[in-house]
């Protein structure tokens, strides 16, 4: 499978390629096609030191190329770029690529993180993604409550369950999929599209408590 991430030089960018490389062709994008293979390399030679086996590869391109080629295409992007690069490269994908959207409403203020589709009538991420589908049933909500800094460190185990939105039963079985491929993550799903912003206000929840209750690296675990 090509998983394309866009935003990939960044560190949630680079946690999915590490963990995902050990099977899947993944393609790092970024604006700078240079810049994505620079990072490409870097991310292949952590694999390489992490792992003892890597069937998959981790290249680099930029966005657009990345767009058309993904089989599951990562929105890793901040909120406030979702329309200048969704307008951009969404119309390219293929009919059967699946986008994922970890993207969270989220800002910084005096009073801590705050989701700004609540704070300034905003609409979420999901309904911002979405009117820039080509088919919305092919848009998956995910990954808004892990741990970047245990994500892009492959030797550290993980324990969280990753809440899971999208109408299309197809297309959530893959990311369901890709979910389980990384060692201690446990999907959950939460229902359609519709409610991706129940989870997309979790991440503030829980950046705030951890701040205040000085946690490191905190996750969500149902039990």
């Amino acid at each position: 499978m090509k998983i394309g991430i866009i935003g990939g030089t960044g560190g949630m960018g680079k946690g999915f390629a590490l963990r995902w490389c050990k099977k899947h062709e993944v393609i790092i994008g970024s604006r700078d096609a240079e810049r994505a293979a620079t990072a490409a390399n870097e991310y292949s030679t952590l694999a390489k030191d992490a792992y003892e086996n890597i069937n998959g590869t981790i290249s680099g391109k930029d966005n657009l190329s990345v767009a058309k080629e993904s089989d599951v295409l990562v929105l890793s992007i901040p909120y406030e770029n979702i329309d200048t690069t969704c307008s951009q490269l969404l119309s390219e994908v293929s009919d059967q690529c699946v986008v994922i959207s970890p993207i969270v409403p989220m800002i910084k203020t005096d009073v801590g993180f705050e989701c700004i589709a609540i704070k300034d009538n905003k609409t979420f991420s999901h309904q911002t993604v979405e009117k820039h589908m080509k088919d919305k049933t092919k848009l998956v909500s995910a990954f808004h409550v892990i741990s970047e800094k245990k994500l892009v460190n492959p030797t550290l185990s993980l324990d969280y369950d990753i809440f899971v939105a999208g109408d299309d039963k197809d297309s959530v079985e893959i990311v369901n999929g890709l979910i389980n491929e990384i060692e201690g993550l446990r999907p959950i799903y939460l229902g359609p599209g519709a409610l991706a912003y129940l989870v997309e206000m979790s991440t503030p929840l829980l950046l705030n408590a951890m701040i205040r209750n000085k946690m490191k690296n905190p996750g969500i675990k149902l039990v």
